[in-house]
């Protein structure tokens, strides 16, 4: 994970999902969560979200190829009021999405620094960094365990291919760092180049 900027709402957001929502809402002040699912509104803002951020899920730091999901990063069953609000709209991957559900122990993309998500290499396990004052280092600890990023092996083994691509020349660093941030500033952060990955990976 790294540090993503709030970027703001494109010019048919309110008239597309927060009027629309705010409408919903004025009827039924506390959806349940069956409620919530015949009024998504916010869908109406996926392929915009995927646009305005470039592709890349704000959790796992990878490009989606689909358009991806919106996340509420404050639950909408918890938090109603921000059901239909851009600030709280996060593009996220469909498996990230899920595993998040309606947890509210995850650190906030737009809040986190660029430091405090590292990665060892050739492993591809990622892990707080041993600098950060406790506190911190068990947040981004228990925000690693609750959305998988290390159990789920789909997630791993996409940043040790990555890598494999870049070392083997199959990709640029420009790729890289288009499509997949986190890596490209792990690379830099331990000053690996082609060279120096495919010995790490043991790859010609």
């Amino acid at each position: 994970m790294i540090k993503v900027t709030p970027m703001p709402e494109y010019p048919g957001f309110d008239t597309e999902v927060r009027q629309r929502g705010a409408a919903f809402l004025a009827t039924c002040p506390t959806p349940t969560s069956g409620q919530f699912k015949n009024r998504q509104y916010w869908a109406r803002a996926t392929k915009e979200l995927h646009k305005t951020y470039r592709g890349i899920c704000s959790y796992t730091a990878m490009y989606l190829l689909e358009q991806g999901t919106v996340d509420h990063f404050l639950p909408k069953t918890t938090y109603p009021q921000l059901a239909y609000e851009w600030s709280n709209f996060r593009l996220a991957s469909w498996r990230v999405n899920s595993a998040k559900g309606h947890k509210t122990n995850i650190l906030d993309p737009f809040s986190i620094e660029d430091d405090w998500f590292q990665m060892d290499i050739p492993t591809c396990l990622i892990r707080a960094n041993p600098i950060l004052e406790q506190r911190v280092r068990s947040q981004v600890s228990e925000t690693i365990s609750s959305l998988g990023l290390n159990s789920d092996d789909n997630y791993v083994q996409e940043r040790c291919d990555i890598l494999i691509y870049y070392a083997r020349g199959n990709i640029d660093l420009a790729f890289v760092k288009r499509r997949y941030p986190f890596l490209a500033k792990e690379l830099e952060r331990q000053r690996l180049g082609q060279n120096e990955l495919r010995a790490l990976f043991k790859v010609d």
